[in-house]
């Protein structure tokens, strides 16, 4: 796109140089090259130093900015030097003997097109001549700007139909692995009658969310057909889950997507930590726990919250006498090893096979590890080498606890995991939570983020300081160009509209998500990708009006006809190629799919953008360029005074361009 912008806005400008011209000639190519090449070369310095800085972030968030950093600047380059090389001398190749009167419908579109050039240009001086007022508009569509950026909902990245969801089947804790696996056959066949799923994975004894192996957990995988071969997708399955699995109630039955970045977190949604900093040991912790998930699966802003922990688990202990196991001879480690190698499994070496290489772990057999009393019949070897039964060294009893005591910052704490309700977006949900726990948890409890939502929060500054460093160098670059520090200003005034249309698609294709059943668009790293592009964008347009006003200026031109005459000049090709971009990301828009959700969120904020830097910021861009040059608000002349002085300006270009034609062709 960004190519196909260079080589329309110079062949507009050459095109310019053929009306009322037959051919195309050197000294037609010569002048739209003076008028063009200015602004060409500003527009590709422009476009490439709003990546430039972002390029350089740190982070995950950096990371993304960079890829696309480096993929724009390099095509942006690439076009510029394309349209200053190429495409003129295609032009004067293709053009010399070819152009002809246009005929039919191009008559009639540039009859119709003229007048509605006319009625711009009417529209453009009628806000230079009542400067204040536009003043007043800007400065409010600048606070609408700032509101709207403030009711935006924040997210990382969108939540994507990856084709797969993953469900979990939790029973109560103690059960054993074949009533978890009778559940989980049941969940499997429920699944199974879906048409719309096309393959059922099934591990009975693996806790995917809590990353262990326990005999009451199962992880299910279930992908679905091809997007074009289904009208649901991914989260509509889940809810629809959700509700067929209801009547279970033998076992907890979730269903989550998976996140949308691979090894960031295990599911979509929030994740946290509960972190107990005092004592009380887990029966604090576990108190604490409830108390804060009650309020959480209370709020109507959250979809629940979940956790896998618990602090009584049934469990068997074994308490090992060592002063007798001492004073028969028995080391210590040999009773935990023997305990480990019979109850558990023991490594004993590695060995090669059919090409592969496999473990060797011993175990007692089933039926010997059944019951606790069959903790007793197991024997020890002493150091003298006599064989001493356990039940002699070991007490067990039945008792209960935490079956696992996980740490995170150095801090005994529990994994919670949750997801916001329908419509709320990953930052509204983190933020209640946080609002949740500043309420609930006790002093000497904390909570920290893990996966994605850490990820988010740490990110949240990145939009706002690459949208400020890409506006600074635009500032630094266009003042280099135009030798003033005032006048890029002009240009930097167009920057807010961009980011204007942006919120404003957002805010609006938020609704329809929402009307059509989707996720609601947000504040994400996409979007704020498609508004540092925007940054770029909008100062082309801006850039191509100013770039002109200048020259006109040059030429003897007052500072508001000079605007009036930039904006007339330039209003053809700035339509054109922002057309073209309109309708080039209009598939993003309206796509489907996999990874239509990242489409989506730059596509919808960089289309709502470039609408608002075209059909409105044209009519401000003049305005900021008099207002800057001139310094002062008021016009007091009329419309009729303006066109004349522009009218007589046109009539000195003319001849000064005749002279220059004759000159060049006398030399030959």
């Amino acid at each position: 796109m960004a190519l196909f912008d260079k080589l329309s806005g110079r062949l507009s400008g050459i095109f310019d140089r053929l009306r009322g011209r037959g051919v195309v000639g050197e000294n037609d190519l010569h002048e739209a090259m003076r008028e063009v090449s200015g602004p060409v070369v500003a527009i590709v310095l422009v476009l490439v130093s709003v990546f430039v800085p972002i390029a350089f972030l740190g982070g995950l968030t950096g990371e993304l900015y960079r890829q696309f950093a480096i993929t724009i600047s390099i095509s942006v380059v690439i076009s510029g030097i394309v349209a200053l090389t190429l495409t003129p001398a295609l032009c004067v190749m293709i053009l010399r003997n070819e152009h002809k009167a246009p005929w039919g419908f191009f008559r009639w579109f540039n009859r119709w097109f003229g007048r509605v050039t006319g009625r711009y240009v009417s529209g453009v001086t009628w806000m230079i001549r009542r400067g204040a007022l536009g003043a007043v508009l800007f400065g409010g569509m600048v606070l609408i700007t700032a509101g709207l950026w403030r009711a935006t909902p924040g997210s990382l990245v969108p939540d994507e139909d990856q084709g797969f969801y993953i469900a979990a089947v939790i029973l109560p804790d103690g059960a054993s692995l074949q009533r978890t696996d009778a559940v989980t056959r049941q969940v499997t066949d429920i699944l199974q009658k879906n048409p719309v799923n096309q393959d059922v994975v099934a591990f009975t004894g693996f806790d995917f969310l809590g990353g262990s192996f326990r005999n009451n957990a199962a992880t299910i995988f279930v992908t679905q057909k091809h997007w074009d071969e289904r009208d649901v997708t991914t989260p509509q399955l889940v809810g629809q889950f959700f509700m067929q699995t209801a009547h279970i109630k033998e076992a907890l039955v979730l269903a989550f997507a998976p996140p949308p970045i691979f090894g960031i977190g295990t599911a979509g949604g929030y994740e946290l930590y509960l972190q107990n900093r005092g004592d009380g040991g887990p029966a604090k912790t576990q108190e604490v726990l409830q108390q804060f998930l009650g309020r959480l699966n209370a709020d109507p802003m959250l979809g629940g919250a979940q956790t896998l922990w618990r602090a009584n688990v049934p469990q068997l202990r074994v308490d090992v006498d060592r002063e007798k196991a001492k004073s028969l001879g028995v080391p210590i480690d040999e009773v935990f090893n023997t305990l480990a190698s019979t109850l558990g499994y023991y490594y004993v070496n590695d060995f090669n096979r059919y090409g592969r290489t496999w473990q060797v772990l011993m175990s007692a057999e089933p039926q010997y590890r059944n019951r606790p009393d069959d903790i007793g019949a197991v024997w020890v070897r002493s150091e003298r080498g006599e064989m001493v039964p356990l039940r002699s060294l070991a007490n067990v009893r039945y008792s209960s606890g935490p079956d696992s005591l996980d740490r995170f910052n150095n801090l005994p704490a529990v994994k919670i995991f949750g997801q916001g309700a329908p419509g709320v977006s990953t930052g509204q949900a983190i933020a209640r939570v946080e609002a949740i726990a500043a309420e609930t948890l006790p002093a000497d409890f904390s909570f920290d983020w893990g996966g994605a939502s850490f990820q988010e929060k740490r990110s949240g500054g990145a939009g706002g300081l690459a949208l400020a460093m890409a506006a600074i160098m635009v500032f630094l670059i266009l003042a280099a160009l135009y030798e003033r520090w005032s006048l890029p200003i002009s240009v930097l005034l167009a920057l807010p509209f961009g980011t204007f249309g942006a919120l404003a698609a957002v805010w609006v294709g938020g609704y329809v998500n929402m009307f059509l059943g989707r996720a609601p668009l947000a504040n994400d790293v996409y979007f704020q990708i498609g508004l540092v592009t925007l940054l770029g964008l909008a100062a082309k347009n801006a850039i191509l009006i100013v770039e002109f006003a200048v020259l006109k200026v040059r030429e003897g031109y007052s500072a508001a006809a000079a605007a009036i005459e930039a904006a007339r000049l330039r209003f053809r090709p700035i339509l054109m190629t922002s057309l073209a971009f309109i309708l080039g990301v209009l598939p993003l828009v309206i796509s489907t799919g996999a990874g239509a959700g990242a489409r989506h969120s730059v596509g919808t904020g960089v289309m709502g953008g470039m609408m608002a830097a075209t059909f409105l910021a044209i009519f401000f861009i003049p305005l900021f360029f008099k207002i800057l040059t001139d310094r002062r608000l008021r016009e007091t002349r009329s419309a009729s005074d303006l066109y004349a002085e522009v009218a007589e300006g046109e009539r000195r270009s003319a001849e000064m361009h005749a002279t220059a034609i004759a000159v060049m062709e006398g030399k030959r």
